[in-house]
């Protein structure tokens, strides 16, 4: 399963790039709000020169015009850029039209099975439904990952469901136990996943316990 970091935060990306493990980086207009002293074009290439994987950029117009607009705008930012489009019938529309001009798009906010099909029978290459929003009110987000990957699956669809609102490591775990493509998550929860207390501690023991071997060494063999 492929991992994105959702952020705008470039030293972040640049963090988890170095790690060897970032597949692509997913933003919004909350995230970029989070940022300072760039416009979102600027932001955006700077993720774009780190990451040659897919960069989601979410239009905020509501009219099918307006989007495709903004979409062909970002679109022309960078060759992996893929233009972010809120599951809706404009949004539909949008995506159906940047596919007949072979822009990649990202269709967000999907909470149901049927949005993401609908999504994809639009020509969405990307689709993002939000576990961590439908936990929230006590419905099964996973089920939805479950569902829709299985219809990707069944009649071998060309699109990629893509696990987002991710809010803590098992998600990540569920995610790929139930055959999304990619998941998309924050810094923090990346960093989650790289720590457990038990490694901490053996790092910290076998740390100790070459220093103390080593200091009963003969100073000869030291050097």
């Amino acid at each position: 399963m492929k991992l994105f970091l959702d952020t705008a935060e470039i030293e972040e990306i640049r963090t988890v790039h170095s790690w060897g493990v970032l597949d692509g980086v997913t933003t919004n207009p909350t995230l970029f709000a989070k940022t300072s002293g760039m416009t979102y074009d600027e932001v955006l290439k700077l993720i774009c020169g780190i990451t040659s994987g897919p960069v989601s950029a979410e239009v905020v117009a509501d009219d099918v015009d307006g989007m495709v607009k903004e979409g062909r705008h970002f679109a022309k930012i960078a060759d992996n850029i893929y233009v972010k489009v809120p599951m809706s019938e404009n949004g539909l529309a949008a995506m159906s039209r940047f596919r007949a001009e072979g822009i990649r798009t990202n269709c967000t906010l999907i909470f149901t099975a049927n949005q993401g099909l609908l999504a994809a029978k639009a020509g969405a290459s990307l689709l993002s439904p939000f576990v961590g929003r439908l936990d929230d009110i006590n419905e099964d987000g996973m089920q939805v990952i479950r569902e829709l990957a299985e219809i990707i699956r069944f009649f071998d669809i060309d699109s990629e469901v893509l696990t987002a609102s991710v809010r803590h490591p098992r998600h990540v775990t569920e995610a790929a136990l139930n055959g999304s493509h990619i998941a998309t998550l924050p810094f923090k929860v990346f960093q989650q996943m790289v720590h457990h207390p038990l490694t901490d501690k053996g790092i910290v023991q076998f740390k100790k316990d070459w220093e103390t071997a080593r200091a009963a060494m003969p100073a000869a063999k030291k050097s």
